[in-house]
């Protein structure tokens, strides 16, 4: 497919470019100040103008694009299958968040390094392709950079996009640009789909049929989030044989329900003990201020605190750690889904052995709950009241909880075939000899 010769630019890309050179300035300060502002050095910022921090090593290079943190970590697992079977391969990823690169610096995978991706502009893009010279682009999820694709596939670079996922709200728009559609998804040699909507959805905006191929969600075979034994140790130490659950991932608005659950189980189960973990750690303070006009005892992660035996939430307020709180209990609410966010993934605490409930804003990881549900893997629920009696059943019915927690399981060791199948498909485009 990769021989094929691609639609034509459209009026529309054209404009686009032409405006995207316009605005680089404005993009550039911005992006910078971010970057700075985060502690990063200036050659490190500068990776956004397409400037390489790093060499290009001398193998064939495989290139992996991301938005942040959720979909940069899914490909790890990915790229550790892929080096184990291309032992000659070397892997690029580029994502736009610090807090990405961080991550992903503490996990990176053997012959693998990070770098800041340029601007979609034609100097930036082709700055850095000229660096890198990537044998196998690899995009993930709803990354449809036009310039970036364009000039990639121009150097005789295959394409794919990986894990796709596309809102809506973005299929509808891009529908209405039928002829710019089909030309950014020609740019493409191969299309592999979380669900078979997304499949119906790229080809109804102008996908070659035989481009895209139906999977499962990348996130399910991620490899488990790391677990800290000596935190683990301490803070179950300090709980002892207290029940606890956990409540992950919540956004603004969404705590004052998890505390409305809690304080209603404390009345059947008063030694029942939170772990609040919000999405944002720096929201500690404000998710403190929530859990004191509740009324209840309150301890922080990041103060260095260890929960009590009279306390009632503990506020895991810190970074990376929520491997750590899913090996404390596998009862998780996960948010996200108590307001229309969209939900977040919830194979990360399945992975850990838990079973999951969300809330009904969950439209981002839709088909995935409407089987996990229809599993028994996950509880959908709406209100305070319906948290606090899933929880309640969850903690009194421990058969019912075990069985939610087997099918959680079984549920994510059939993915492990998709990531082979994936892998496979990836390596059959990459050239066997590096190009010049």
């Amino acid at each position: 497919m990769s021989g094929n010769t691609p639609a034509r630019p459209t009026l529309l890309y054209s404009l686009y470019c032409g405006a995207s050179a316009l605005i680089a300035p404005f993009a550039w300060r911005k992006v910078a100040a971010k970057l700075r502002d985060y502690g990063l050095p200036e050659e490190r910022v500068c990776e956004r103008l397409g400037h390489a921090s790093l060499p290009r090593p001398s193998g064939r290079l495989i290139w992996f694009h991301a938005a942040s943190v959720g979909e940069s970590l899914s490909v790890l697992t990915l790229i550790r299958r892929m080096g184990e079977q291309a032992p000659d391969a070397e892997f690029l990823i580029t994502s736009g968040t610090p807090t990405s690169a961080e991550l992903i610096a503490k996990r990176m995978p053997p012959r693998c390094r990070h770098q800041f991706p340029p601007l979609d502009t034609a100097a930036a893009v082709d700055r850095f392709l000229t660096h890198w010279r990537p044998d196998l682009g690899v995009f993930v999820e709803s990354e449809l950079w036009p310039q970036m694709l364009v000039r990639a596939r121009k150097i005789g670079c295959p394409l794919v996009l990986l894990n796709a996922r596309l809102s809506d709200k973005s299929v509808e728009g891009w529908k209405k640009r039928p002829d710019t559609a089909h030309f950014i998804l020609d740019q493409f040699d191969l299309l592999v789909t979380q669900n078979r909507k997304t499949a119906a959805n790229l080809q109804a905006m102008g996908a070659a049929p035989d481009r895209i191929r139906p999977g499962s969600n990348l996130k399910a075979v991620s490899s488990p989030l790391p677990v800290d034994q000596d935190t683990l140790t301490k803070v179950r130490g300090s709980i002892g044989n207290r029940p606890i659950w956990i409540a992950s991932s919540t956004h603004e608005g969404e705590e004052e329900t998890v505390l409305e659950a809690h304080q209603a189980l404390l009345k059947q189960h008063p030694d029942l003990c939170l772990l609040l973990a919000p999405r944002h750690p720096e929201r500690g303070d404000a998710a403190e201020a929530l859990v004191t006009a509740a009324g209840l005892s309150c301890a922080r992660r990041s103060r260095g605190m260890l929960p009590g035996p009279a306390t009632q939430v503990y506020l895991a307020d810190t970074l990376g750690e929520v491997g750590t709180w899913y090996a404390l209990s596998p009862l998780v609410f996960l948010g996200g889904s108590l307001r229309e966010i969209g939900g977040h993934n919830p194979f990360e605490p399945m992975q850990a052995g838990a079973a999951v409930i969300t809330g009904t804003g969950h439209y981002n990881f839709a088909e995935t709950y409407a089987e996990l549900s229809a599993l028994g893997a996950a509880a959908e629920i709406g209100s305070a009241g319906e948290l606090a009696d899933q929880v309640a059943e969850w903690l009194e019915k421990p058969d019912i909880f075990q069985a939610a927690r087997d099918a959680a399981g079984q549920f994510i060791s059939r993915q492990s075939d998709q990531l082979d199948q994936t892998v496979d498909a990836l390596l059959a485009l990459l050239p066997p000899q590096r190009r010049p």
